[in-house]
């Protein structure tokens, strides 16, 4: 049986604990800003090259806020380092995708082509779950729109 001495030991660490205690992990802290995201795909992703041979998906998630009359969009730019099939899976995916994306978050200055200072926002994802994928729209001999779904019942 356990008494109440077990408990104390077991309690969590209070607001007064030394913040530098980490149980959890052996590694050192890093200064890491993430950014979760949820929104629909502009446009197919696509692969690009870059300067070290390495290559990578780039895409762009639109997120919506505000009230109907007056809804505005956010357009995020993304990379994604993936290889194999990860990286063969999102190439596959469509426009208008619903996607929830984790992302490590960069702020970075640059000078433009003017020489106009610049700051740039840079997602990098470390993870991608596909909530739902845009319907299916086909049109028919007279160019009516329909949903392929719809005769599914």
């Amino acid at each position: 049986m356990l008494g109440p001495a077990t408990f104390r030991a077991m309690r969590l660490p209070t607001a007064t604990s030394s913040l530098s205690v980490r149980a959890f992990s052996s590694t050192a802290r890093a200064s890491v800003a993430r950014m979760s995201i949820v929104g629909r795909l502009a446009a197919t992703p696509e692969e690009a090259t870059i300067a070290n041979g390495r290559s990578l998906v780039r895409y762009a998630l639109g997120t919506s806020y505000g009230k109907p009359e007056n809804r505005k969009t956010s357009w995020f730019k993304i990379a994604a380092f993936s290889e194999g099939s990860q990286k063969d899976f999102l190439l596959s995916l469509p426009k208008g995708t619903l996607l929830y994306v984790d992302a490590d978050a960069r702020m970075e200055s640059f000078t433009d082509k003017e020489g106009n200072q610049r700051t740039s926002l840079n997602l990098i994802q470390s993870k991608l779950d596909v909530l739902s994928r845009p319907r299916s729209i086909v049109e028919d001999e007279e160019g009516l729109v329909q949903d392929p779904t719809e005769a599914l019942g």
